[in-house]
């Protein structure tokens, strides 16, 4: 059964904090693989961190090697503009995801 992760990534060598999310390299293949993610349901919610370099997904995922495999492919993974961080399972106890 695949249970919720929370996956925090941040920015990688390659990143450029001068530019904004949509500045960075190939932004557009980046948001169609998050957006295709999302809409397979793996990723659950996700967004920047404010006034830090990282991003907080949550995902559901088994097992949790899962999370790796899918992120790999994400274009901005072979870039090093995005890289994981920290993997944590997470039990949600107020509220309710779809």
């Amino acid at each position: 059964m695949k249970r919720l992760f929370a996956v925090i990534r941040s920015c990688g060598s390659a990143w450029q904090p001068s530019q904004p999310i949509e500045g960075q390299a190939d932004w557009d293949s980046h948001g169609a693989f998050m957006n295709a993610l999302e809409k397979k349901g793996f990723v659950v919610l996700g967004g920047p961190l404010e006034d830090t370099s990282d991003v907080l997904l949550v995902v559901r995922a088994e097992p949790p090697e899962e999370i790796i495999e899918q992120f790999s492919a994400d274009p901005w993974t072979g870039l090093d503009l995005l890289t994981i961080s920290r993997v944590v399972p997470w039990n949600l106890r107020l509220g309710s995801l779809p």
